[in-house]
């Protein structure tokens, strides 16, 4: 793993959360993106090397919208950049963790993810970003 990608951020109101987190982190919101795959609508902000992941869930069936409504708003997942995530989704199979996707799939920013279920890594959800080159 090269670097965190991101830190995604479970919201209910995105142009409300949009205007909270350009207040506090004093810049605009850079990109927004739909993933329908996901049923989410998301928000990108970026502070120095660090980017912010806001996600709005847009079906009542989606992963954010059970996670709004058994946690609330909050802290989603962590991201990870790696170089190469077919190897990297191998070697996290071969220590033991469970990976929530056989294989990787398209997400926002242009980037192929995965996710390792937070059983496995002390409750946090954690997703691999690889670029989609």
């Amino acid at each position: 793993m090269n670097k965190i990608e991101h830190i995604g951020i479970a919201i209910k109101d995105m142009q409300q959360a949009c205007r909270t987190y350009e207040k506090l982190l004093g810049t605009a919101c850079y990109k927004t993106e739909p993933v329908e795959s996901e049923g989410v609508s998301t928000a990108f902000f970026k502070v120095g090397q660090n980017k912010i992941e806001l996600l709005a869930s847009t079906r009542e069936d989606s992963a954010i919208a059970k996670f709004l409504e058994k946690k609330g708003e909050g802290i989603h997942h962590i991201a990870f950049d790696v170089e190469d995530i077919y190897a990297e989704m191998e070697r996290l199979r071969g220590e033991g963790f469970t990976l929530l996707n056989a294989e990787p799939k398209k997400g926002a920013d242009n980037k192929l993810i995965c996710f390792v279920h937070p059983k496995d890594s002390n409750g946090v959800l954690v997703e691999l970003c690889q670029e989609i080159r």
